[in-house]
């Protein structure tokens, strides 16, 4: 796991070194252990180093293989042990044991479907020498960042925004249909674009061809989730066999490292699961117990302490216990404003901030986490909707009733929720009135929201936004630069694209069922873990004090939104913050932090 830059001259002189240094020691939390260069005709790579497999000088980079091929590389191929074998036995010869080397043979092997053959997480650039091209690629969920800006002078990438803001010459401009779309619709990342004008991400499951010979770059798609034929005829059992399987295998590929590796650990129904079969087999390899961090809210209705304590206790795992206080938060949140680089949707980010960074205190350099189960296994309520039409009539009302048992609504909440997320005139109406403040054209139109109402007449069709745009992209953004920050990597097992698929292919009515969310896991998981937290009804998940967090800094915080040019524009009239809810209220202060943390210009042209 590392961080990467590159930066190509349009007009075939050489890359300054101090230029590509500059945008490299950026991101030296990403890569505290090394960094090193490379310098083409007309290009130039970076790398910073965070050393997971061989940590050894042999897997340093950017690594030459063949005399043919040049890598700047972030991530990870979990498989690389499997594709060493069969890549050696087709005449491959290699130095090191890192996975960087095999990513290079098998190029040379497959050209650009290498990544076809790959498990794992990445983004990286290959200048291929006799083609005199640079081949970038991104993996199938997007784990991994790779953003860049394509200008008339340079072509510039990296791991993160603040390298290309800082190749461009450090002035942000805010895209206001991105800044639009977080406060009103509460999306993000839920496209190419970012939150700054002429900062791009490649999208996830994409490669980027760059031609050095006359400049110009292709995007193409190599990857999008899709169902195999086997699996929606597949019965409960074989089903529930075949999920566990994938996922053993997923968290056994994740514990391959040369340095320990632990997990988070909120106490909820997903990372639980993790930690429980994480302990097994790392015990069971290295005879060691296993290691978790879990962070305790201090209000007594959201702190799950309890439930990471018992799984701790029932599975062996050293459990290191943090509780953040408000003292904590307001001294944090610059500093987790600054490594998210965009705007984020609640505090709770800031909750995983503080786990991360306890991590690498106790000397984890490797977490997994149980990010993704929602998305892979239908775990939002908001999929009820879709899930209940799938059924027949008198299957949905008993349907209907158990998920008022088991999901902690009212039947008049469920049914408000149904209509909210199926009915597009139903949801837009409400974020009319709850945006009222805001400029009538920023409330023109919601083709979002109209495309994730139709989506909720098929379960897949729902799955596959959430999973590809409208969810999981934001979450895995989270992830990284919180992990990042604190130069630990993190690993996701329900990420594993064999066990995407396979939970995207069974039937829905595995996943929900009796009322359950993500039935699959809770059966999959009996006698692996405690029946208590397998049947739990409430979900929280890391979730942070809010109250008490927001209510002991809400003056600067009242502030602060009041000093943005960026709110002003947005809106009509001056905003009555003590009316506004707290969801609001967050999103608001979040989008004036991000502008005052990175000196944003609010676009003129916007206005």
């Amino acid at each position: 796991m590392c961080g990467i830059s590159g930066i190509i001259n349009k007009n075939d002189t050489a890359v300054d070194p101090g230029a590509i240094r500059a945008i490299t020691d950026l991101v030296a939390h990403r890569g505290p252990d090394g960094d090193g260069f490379y310098f083409g005709d007309c290009f130039a790579f970076g790398h910073r180093r965070l050393a997971i497999l061989d940590v050894s000088s042999a897997g340093s980079q950017p690594m030459a293989y063949l005399q043919r091929y040049v890598i700047t590389y972030n991530g990870e191929v979990y498989n690389f042990v499997e594709l060493k074998t069969q890549l050696a036995r087709c005449g491959y010869h290699f130095d090191s044991d890192s996975d960087t080397e095999v990513i290079l043979a098998a190029y040379d092997k497959w050209g650009e479907h290498c990544v076809d053959h790959f498990n794992g997480m990445w983004s990286f650039a290959i200048y291929d020498v006799k083609r005199h091209l640079i081949f970038c690629s991104r993996d199938r969920f997007g784990v991994k960042p790779f953003y860049y800006s394509d200008g008339p002078a340079q072509f510039v990438f990296g791991s993160e925004i603040k390298q290309v803001l800082r190749a461009g010459g450090g002035t942000a401009v805010a895209n206001m249909a991105m800044v639009r779309d977080f406060l009103v619709e509460g999306l993000h990342d839920h496209t190419s674009a970012t939150f700054f004008q002429g900062v791009h991400a490649l999208k996830a499951g994409h490669n980027l061809v760059y031609r050095l010979d006359d400049h110009v770059s292709v995007e193409t798609r190599w990857y999008s989730l899709f169902m195999r034929e086997e699996l929606p005829q597949m019965g409960a059992h074989a089903a529930t066999s075949r999920f566990l399987q994938e996922l053993k295998q997923s968290v056994r590929y994740r514990l391959r490292s040369d340095v320990k590796v632990g997990t988070c650990l909120s106490g909820g129904l997903d990372s639980s699961s993790i930690a429980s079969l994480s302990s097994t087999l790392y015990h069971a390899s290295s005879g060691l117990r296993f290691q978790a961090v879990h962070a305790r809210a201090s209000e007594r209705a959201i702190d799950e302490s309890g439930f990471a304590r018992e799984l701790a206790d029932s599975c062996g795992i050293d459990l290191a216990v943090i509780e953040p206080s408000a003292a904590d938060f307001t001294a944090a949140v610059d500093d987790v404003a600054w490594c998210q680089e965009e705007p984020f949707a609640a505090p709770s980010i800031v909750m995983q901030f503080f786990v991360f960074k306890k991590a690498r205190e106790i000397g984890c350099k490797v977490m997994l986490d149980g990010q993704g189960g929602d998305e892979v296994m239908l775990g939002y309520e908001r999929y009820f909707a879709a899930h209940l039409k799938s059924l027949a009539r008198l299957a949905a009302l008993r349907e209907l009733w158990s998920i008022r048992n088991h999901a902690s609504l009212s039947l008049r909440d469920l049914l408000a929720r149904l209509a909210y997320f199926s009915f597009a005139p139903v949801r837009i109406g409400a974020l009319r009135r709850r945006y009222a403040f805001v400029k009538d054209r920023y409330l023109a139109d919601f083709p979002n929201i109209r495309a994730l109402a139709a989506a909720t007449t098929d379960v897949r069709a729902m799955q596959k936004l959430e999973i590809e745009s409208f969810q999981l992209p934001h979450l895995l953004r989270y992830e990284d630069r919180n992990s990042m920050h604190h130069s630990v990597e993190a690993r996701l097992p329900f990420l594993d694209y064999r066990l995407v698929e396979t939970c995207y292919g069974i039937d829905s009515r595995l996943k929900i069922r009796q009322g359950w969310t993500k039935h699959i896991l809770r059966v999959a998981m009996q006698g692996l873990a405690p029946a208590t937290i397998l049947w739990r009804t409430n979900k929280l998940g890391f979730e942070a004090p809010v109250a008490t967090w927001i209510a002991s800094m809400r003056p600067a915080m009242e502030t602060t939104i009041g000093q943005s040019q960026i709110i002003k524009q947005l809106c009509k009239r001056d905003i009555d913050l003590a009316r506004i809810d707290r969801a609001t209220f967050w999103k608001l202060y979040s989008i004036a932090k991000w502008e005052a943390v990175y000196a944003v210009q609010a676009d003129a042209a916007a206005n």
